[in-house]
């Protein structure tokens, strides 16, 4: 690695609490969530030359740090869909990240009342050797469902990701678009409390999207909690009861979603931070 090349790493000294928030109206509480990384310059290429520059430079830090999220609060109510927009690097993707337990903050506490199904990064998971049948059991197993269960459910999934033809196919040989949609149809087949979405709704073609569409519609209708990422601003204005505007790891604005979309159109945001 060139001497001034970066390479970064999440700072984790917490764990995540997932216990019943206390209210039973609200769902998700965040309370001052903080997620710092470790950015190393000179990142060693090697055991030897690890000992060798403690050695040399014991009291000497290699890396810096830095906050992709930064005393993170808010809370969402029982089946309101809170909307969160920003620019690219604002933190968006870490936030539903620490939502899904997938990363650990730095400090602070996230509590989740319900189970979740995260429509994030479809198809992450999936055995590339495994066929769909195959990694739809691997994933049902996953969430704890017998063999009976799952079985009863693999027909509407393929059915759902249009993947009949290809249901004996390692998934290796998949287009992107068709690991999407078999990823699409897992996430939603789970029937969670609370739903992580971050701009799925674009997944295969245009038909295709109007499915996806169609179960996002169906999900707010039965009352779903849902926190939906999205650059669609229009969508964020229509759906959400609630939104969250964030810049550099921070919410510069939490609440009426139309007052967000205007502040981030209009970049006045920009120089809150400043």
């Amino acid at each position: 690695m060139e001497p001034n090349s970066i390479m970064v790493e999440p700072v984790t000294d917490q764990v995540l609490d997932f216990r019943p928030v206390a209210s039973s109206t609200v769902t998700i509480q965040a309370e001052e969530v903080t997620v710092a990384y470790r950015s190393y310059r000179e990142q060693p290429t090697s055991l030897k030359e690890s000992v060798i520059r403690f050695l040399r430079h014991a009291r000497i830090r290699y890396y810096s740090t830095f906050d992709a999220l930064s005393n993170i609060s808010f809370s969402v109510e029982r089946g309101q869909v809170f909307g969160i927009i920003g620019s690219n690097g604002s933190g968006k993707s870490t936030l539903l990240k620490v939502l899904a337990g997938v990363l650990k903050p730095t400090q602070g506490k996230i509590s989740v009342a319900g189970t979740i199904s995260s429509l994030i990064e479809l198809g992450v998971g999936f055995d590339p050797e495994l066929n769909a049948i195959e990694n739809i059991y691997l994933n049902g197993s996953l969430h704890k469902r017998t063999r009976a269960q799952i079985r009863k459910r693999v027909p509407g999934i393929l059915e759902f990701a249009e993947l009949n033809d290809f249901a004996t196919t390692p998934i290796k040989h998949y287009s992107s678009g068709m690991s999407a949609r078999l990823g699409f149809a897992v996430a939603i087949d789970i029937d969670p409390d609370v739903m992580l979405v971050d701009e799925i709704l674009g997944v295969g073609d245009e038909r295709f999207q109007e499915k996806c569409a169609a179960v996002f519609k169906r999900f707010i209708e039965s009352g779903k909690t849902i926190v939906l990422v999205s650059h669609d601003l229009g969508m964020i204005e229509r759906t959400a009861h609630k939104a969250a505007l964030l810049s550099k790891g921070h919410i510069i604005y939490l609440g009426d979603p139309k007052t967000a979309v205007q502040m981030y159109r209009d970049s006045s945001y920009q120089t809150a931070l400043i």
